[in-house]
């Protein structure tokens, strides 16, 4: 992995310098729930478009290897009846993003990402706002924790939840407290204010951004799950209040 900025900050420290568009990092998320919360289940190699004070945008592009979890027996999470879904035992799998390749803006601070969505030909289809945990940065990447609840964003800005019904079991399976259900319900709601008012970055022409055609797919790294000392101490916390 390319890391420009390998010593920009310290862990919890402030930030001083930031990655030069093309630098290549990872998007990580680690686990939910006691004992998985410092074990990385996602991992996604991307290009950095864009880093400052601002927005951190990637780009994640078409035939990515990138990691995802799976059920012990290699099932695809999703597969699983919902009622189970949570209680199954997990492992990982690498697989290649055979989609249009996604750009993640993340304002520094707020508990959600912003994703775009192509169809082919470059025709914008959608926004989508994944309610996470603040990203802690280290030197080779981000990493967040998922929280589930997620918004779906048209381009006309309309906009409806989405997965409502794994938000609640996850809580009813012990991976999320009432209290941090709470603040990302709250956040939820910030970021529908947002959206309605065109606020960053849904009003700042993101829909045409295009790669530069000279960047490679990145590769994902053999140590993609390394320990990093910047994203502990944190799971489970969200920014703000309603």
């Amino acid at each position: 992995m390319t890391a420009e900025s390998s010593t920009a900050f310290p862990p919890g420290g402030a930030r001083d310098t930031y990655w030069r568009p093309g630098t290549q990092v990872l998007w990580r998320y680690r686990g939910n729930g006691p004992g998985h919360r410092d074990q990385v289940h996602i991992a996604r190699p991307v290009t950095v478009v864009r880093d400052d004070p601002e927005v951190l945008a990637v780009w994640m592009a078409p035939g990515t290897r990138c990691v995802k979890p799976v059920l012990a027996d290699g099932t695809p999470v999703y597969r699983e009846p919902l009622a189970t879904r949570y209680r199954k035992p997990r492992t990982t799998r690498v697989e290649r993003w055979w989609g249009t390749g996604v750009l993640k803006l993340a304002r520094p601070d707020e508990p959600w990402s912003v994703w775009l969505f192509w169809e082919p030909g470059w025709r914008f289809k959608n926004w989508y706002v994944n309610l996470e945990e603040p990203r802690r940065r280290w030197a080779g990447g981000v990493d967040s924790q998922d929280h589930f609840l997620d918004i779906h964003v048209n381009p006309d800005r309309t906009w409806g939840w989405r997965d409502e019904d794994e938000f609640a079991q996850a809580q009813a399976d012990g991976l999320m407290e009432a209290e941090l259900a709470e603040r990302v319900r709250s956040a939820g709601a910030r970021a529908v204010r947002v959206i309605e008012a065109g606020g960053p970055p849904f009003g700042d022409g993101w829909q045409d951004w295009r790669p530069d055609p000279a960047w490679p797919v990145p590769a994902l790294p053999d140590d993609w799950d390394r320990f990093t000392p910047a994203a502990g101490g944190g799971a489970g916390t969200v920014s703000g209040s309603n």
